[in-house]
């Protein structure tokens, strides 16, 4: 059991331990406190606690000889001037001296620290807490990306090797919920899914939550990733400056006000423009493949993205703080090409872009009540036009739109009624127009097909914790939620019981109702680029009913001895799924089909640490079904997200300032639809999803070494290398079919595959 305080401050001239303490050898060498203090649990076996800017920039030495654990505590006060304040005779606060306003929040308990990696833990209501300045080295990553590490949990599987189309607990890619300052995110990532639409040396705390949700959150199913920018006042200026294989950012930090008012900016931005190097090229080969681009040579294709975020913070006391954020990421893609026997002239434009607004105060009434309050605004748009010319005069224009205006503000009251009993009470307004249309354009204009949606909602909630370490947790809550448009109302309770039997074994049994109103469709009209085929849509109580979730989970966590084993065993009904009955694969019934699914799975996780080694290994079970009235014959069949059976498992080593770390995947592949060549094409016979493709597998290195560039100043460097797929191994990943609708068209077969042996480098520069 972990217990985590978030203080500001305490003022108290000495630290009173326990008298009887064991002795340990412990030296630093000039290293960062974060290291320290990474060393100091370690040997200790205590847990720390504390906000990333109270220690950053902050390094110490101590020489090699017994200490125990209040000597040394004592020592890291004189030589950081910070409190450290031991509790429960195993967690440690560490705070800042000189604030006299003490406000206490207790956080959920902590039971797997170091999960896969430092910076990463497990508490004790089943979610994850990311923390990416802290972030252990991980196979494949050079960067703490908070995406990309998320895919290395237990449950959490991307088949198709892209930053957000990961599938969580056999839960559809669009089920996951993104966050950024409470703005939600829709882009799906720069370079079309390949590299993380959010810049990773930003983030300061993230929560991934797959089951056991707290009621506040609402609207997908499968998960929710919480991310928050920094939210302390920053009084010095900070600055960052990096480059990988891809592209260059730049990160800073500036006080405007002593502890009242900072900012706090990023900037990245794709240099593939001027300079296109391997890893590059790979990265482009694997998204490219199979479209225009990779079968004409004499094409000219002009790829960027950028995106940047701005933070401001101000605190003008003690019991009020007000944050204002922004974030853009955008896409874009000009590709020309040219028939020499036609003189046709083609020209493929395609611009995604996600701008977000939010704003936030969070404000302290007494000791025992706080307010949050936050409102937010996000943009996306995806436009794609194919533009066709001939001897220099346009002749056609198929033009592809998705836009989705989604705002809405919220409020939540949390009152601390005893140290046993925590009270949230909160309501949330949000308001979502999304559209689509396939627009053609010839001598006149003509739409291919369009819908345009708006859904109004008015969330209620309320949620009680209930703490007793002789008996139990527990966590209850109940979401009500009325879609105004929709003329409906959804009640979604929510219960997380966790049990501490001794210091080693801990059980957890949580269930929960969701529901969801957007979700993404493939289109259904063909675009020429073949690039990003699926659209965002709304619930219309017609063919696309209200998504309903129910979900249940128990499992236990063991520790003991620098082992910690996590299992969990899942059952999850989905209803009222779309499903797009493709022409080709069903004549009689081209349009949506509503159905439902059934996933039933199981996760393990084993991890042990020792001598500067960690190591882990996680097993994941699958089984995920699908039925539908006007599909195979109403019999179920595997869902796309079926992936029966994964494995991964990593062996990582630090020695001061450098970290090394090998990694290995191996999954059974996914389900496709087996077609035959028969006398007018391709034939569909055996149903949906009958075949399994070949079983993936990928090793993949990564390793850093972080230095300081000299004595005299504060700057550091970082630099490091990695290489995925490194024995270059050939998976099959997707099969899939490509047709117009229409029974005069071919139907034409398109494989994609994984991405080959691709090495990256970064080099950085801190001060």
């Amino acid at each position: 059991m972990r217990l985590i305080y978030i203080l500001a401050l305490m003022l108290l001239p000495t630290l009173a331990f326990s008298q009887e303490e064991e002795a340990f050898y412990i030296e630093f060498n000039d290293i960062s406190l974060q290291d320290a203090i990474a060393e100091i649990e370690d040997i200790y076996d205590v847990l720390f606690s504390f906000k990333d800017d109270y220690i950053k920039g902050k390094r110490v030495s101590l020489s090699r000889e017994k200490r125990t654990l209040s000597e040394v505590l004592s020592e890291l006060q004189a030589l950081t001037n910070l409190y450290y304040q031991l509790v429960e005779k195993r967690y440690i606060i560490v705070s800042v001296f000189g604030r006299t306003n003490i406000a206490t929040e207790t956080l959920d308990k902590v039971v797997v620290k170091s999960y896969i990696a430092k910076g990463i833990e497990k508490n004790s209501d089943g979610s994850y807490k990311l923390y990416p300045s802290r972030l252990g080295i991980l196979p494949g990553l050079i960067e703490p990306d908070v995406l990309e590490s998320i895919q290395l949990l237990p449950g959490v599987l991307s088949p198709n090797e892209t930053a957000t189309g990961f599938f969580v607990r056999g839960g559809y890619a669009d089920q996951n919920r993104v966050l950024w300052d409470g703005i939600n995110i829709y882009h799906k990532g720069h370079l079309f899914g390949m590299i993380s639409p959010l810049n990773p040396n930003v983030a300061s705390e993230i929560s991934f939550i797959n089951k056991g949700t707290h009621a506040r959150y609402g609207e997908r199913l499968s998960s929710v990733i919480d991310i928050n920018s920094k939210t302390t006042i920053s009084n010095d200026i900070r600055a960052e400056l990096g480059v990988n294989g891809v592209n260059a950012d730049a990160v800073l930090e500036l006080p405007i006000v002593d502890d009242k008012l900072s900012l706090q900016a990023s900037l990245r931005h794709s240099y593939t423009n001027v300079l296109e190097t391997f890893t590059f090229d790979q990265l482009a080969d694997k998204v490219f493949e199979s479209t225009k681009i990779s079968q004409n040579e004499n094409g000219d294709n002009d790829f960027s993205f950028f995106d940047y975020n701005v933070k401001l913070n101000y605190t003008p006391n003690a019991s009020n703080s007000i944050y204002l954020s922004i974030i853009n990421i955008d896409n874009r893609l000009d590709y020309n090409s040219n028939e020499s026997e036609t003189n046709r002239d083609f020209n493929d434009i395609l611009t995604i872009r996600n701008t977000g607004y939010g704003v936030g105060w969070n404000v302290i009434w007494n000791d025992k009540l706080r307010q949050s309050t936050k409102a937010f605004f996000s943009d996306y748009a995806f436009n794609y036009n194919f533009i066709t010319s001939e001897n220099d005069t346009q002749v056609s224009d198929f033009e592809k739109r998705n836009t989705i205006f989604d705002s809405g503000i919220s409020t939540e009251l949390n009152y601390k009624a005893s140290e046993q009993f925590n009270y949230d009470l909160g309501y949330q307004y949000t308001l979502k127009d999304v559209a689509y249309a396939f627009i053609n354009t010839t001598d006149l204009s003509f739409i291919l097909d369009a819908e345009q949606q708006i859904v109004q909602t008015h969330s209620a909630y309320a949620n009680i914790d209930y703490k007793n370490p002789k008996l139990f947790d527990l966590s209850l809550g109940l979401r009500s939620t009325y879609f105004q448009e929709l003329d409906a109302v959804r009640f979604e309770p929510r219960l997380l019981i966790f049990k501490e039997v001794n210091e080693r074994l801990k059980l957890q049994a949580s269930g929960e109702i969701k529901n969801q109103i957007i979700n993404e469709i493939d289109e259904t009209v063909f675009s020429d680029l073949s690039l990003e085929n699926r659209v965002w849509r709304l619930a219309n109580g017609n063919n696309s009913p209200i998504i309903n979730s129910k979900h249940a989970s128990l499992g236990f966590i063991y520790a003991v001895g620098g082992i910690s084993f996590d299992a969990d065993v899942y059952y999850k009904r989905l209803e009222n799924v779309s499903a797009l009955s493709l022409g080709f694969l069903n004549p009689e019934s081209i349009g949506f089909n509503i159905g439902d699914q059934n996933i039933f799975g199981a996760d393990v996780f084993l991890k042990k640490q020792f001598d500067g080694f960690n190591s882990w290994i996680s097993y994941s079970y699958n089984r995920a079904r699908s039925q539908f009235n006007n599909l195979n014959n109403g019999n179920s069949f595997k869902s796309k997200s079926n992936i029966t059976h994964a494995v991964s498992t990593a062996l990582s080593y630090k020695l001061n300032g450098f970290q090394v770390a090998l990694g290995w995947k191996w999954q059974t592949g996914r389900p496709f639809t087996i077609a035959e060549e028969g006398n007018d094409g391709i034939e569909f016979n055996d149903g949906v999803n009958t075949g399994q493709l070949p079983v993936y597998h990928r090793l993949d290195l990564s390793s850093t070494y972080s230095f300081k560039m000299s004595k005299q100043n504060k700057l550091r460097g970082k630099v490091g290398i990695s290489v995925r797929n490194l024995y270059n191994r050939n998976n099959l990943i997707s099969r899939e079919y490509r047709g117009n609708n229409s029974l005069d068209d071919p139907v034409e077969l398109i494989e994609r595959f994984s991405i080959g042996i691709t090495p990256n480098f970064m080099f950085r520069l801190y001060w």
